[in-house]
């Protein structure tokens, strides 16, 4: 059996492609499947879950580079005829089917990396790429976009693999011709055939699929980020002496050996400062801060539900210190309160002050089982025990 194609058969290394990436999409769909669907409320759990869509994106990415492989190669090859170019309808379908099959096995795997590249956390591609995607930054609303495309690409190449596989079958029991054969072992005897292939029909009609395909993922709402298990709790203004313009709150955790970086959207800081104060208590801060804003990567669900935040029964956490200023510099001592426990925290903090305009920078780490705060997830290799908090602000002195 020849390696290069022929006008009438599939040579070796297109064989060897073909059903190589039918193993590796018949072993990735259910994967993806089944590993989806398993709990993650304890450690072990978390871990299984993440090895298996670990596999899921590693075999992903294979698929995305053996797909592009197989293309590349298919247009330097010739193209074995069609059996029954004569069927005009039935080669449409047929070629039309082999468009969304060729594009679908480069956007199913293709959307799945750029959601994983876009967002932090959870199951890493172990591929020694990196984890990240050049042009691709981080950003929830391009991950919940390319996690909706991941779907719909996906249910229009399984749609296709069905139909592909159906169309096989029919050509060999029904038809009883070589169709089949010729991705099979062997050189079966088949008469010159002539080409019949079209190009520009079957090309429009898959893209009016995909279309279709969209438009319906639109309709559903598939495309939003819809991972918020809790309302946003609404702050209430604050007076404050010192009112804040802008400003971050971030947290980052360790997930399975890997930083996953998130912040709140949504906070409050009352501030009384008197800069004049060289030594000892310059003043007082009180942060309230909505749990529900919280955006964590992939895991924001998992964050804000019960074995974590539980921000649907502790919608607020609060802070309330003062702000001592030490021969080391400023630092905020005071009482963090998650859920129902309270812990003395200490911020340690830079602190620039001019023309009326403060800008602050602190840091500092809390240890999360303080809080009882995934009591379940025991094992620090695959969720950590420390938590690093980072807070930056620009505020103006209330006149």
């Amino acid at each position: 059996m020849s390696l290069s194609n022929t006008a009438t058969h599939y040579g070796a290394i297109t064989k060897t492609f073909h059903w190589l990436t039918a193993l590796l999409i018949l072993t990735l769909i259910p994967l993806g499947i089944y590993a989806n669907g398993l709990p993650f409320d304890t450690s072990e759990q978390l871990a299984q879950k993440a090895r298996l869509f670990s596999l899921h994106k590693t075999l992903g990415v294979t698929v995305f580079f053996v797909a592009l492989a197989r293309i590349l190669w298919a247009l330097s090859q010739p193209k074995p005829g069609l059996l029954h170019a004569d069927r005009k309808i039935e080669s449409l379908a047929a070629e039309t089917v082999h468009w969304l099959l060729y594009g679908s096995l480069l956007l199913v795997p293709l959307s799945g990396w750029v959601h994983h590249a876009a967002t932090d956390g959870f199951a890493p591609i172990w591929w020694p790429l990196g984890q990240n995607l050049p042009f691709v930054p981080k950003s929830e609303s391009l991950a919940a976009t390319a996690a909706g495309l991941h779907i719909v690409f996906e249910r229009v190449l399984v749609a296709s693999i069905f139909l592909h596989f159906a169309g096989a079958l029919k050509h060999h029991i029904i038809d009883k011709d070589a169709t089949l054969r010729r991705m099979l072992p062997g050189t079966p005897t088949v008469a010159d055939t002539g080409g019949g292939h079209r190009v520009t029909a079957p090309l429009i009609s898959a893209l009016a699929i995909w279309a279709g395909a969209l438009f319906v993922g639109s309709t559903l709402d598939i495309y939003a980020k819809h991972d918020a298990v809790a309302a946003v709790a609404a702050l209430e203004d604050v007076q404050s002496d010192w009112t804040v313009q802008d400003g971050e709150l971030s947290i980052t955790v360790q997930q399975l050996g890997s930083d996953v970086r998130g912040s709140f959207a949504d906070w409050t800081a009352a501030i009384s400062f008197d800069e004049t104060v060289t030594t000892g208590t310059a003043g007082t801060v009180d942060v309230t801060i909505s749990i529900g804003s919280l955006t964590l990567g992939s895991v924001t669900s998992q964050a804000l539900g019960a074995d974590f935040f539980n921000a649907e029964n502790f919608p607020t956490a609060q802070f309330t210190a003062d702000i001592i200023n030490t021969e080391a510099g400023y630092q905020a001592e005071g009482t963090l309160t998650i859920k129902d426990k309270s812990m003395p925290v200490t911020l340690p903090f830079t602190l620039d002050v001019a023309e009326g305009i403060a800008t602050m920078t602190g840091s500092t780490q809390l240890d999360r089982r303080n809080y009882a705060i995934g009591d379940n997830q025991k094992d620090e290799a695959t969720l950590g025990f420390t938590v690093a908090v980072d807070v930056s602000l620009t505020a103006q002195q209330s006149q």
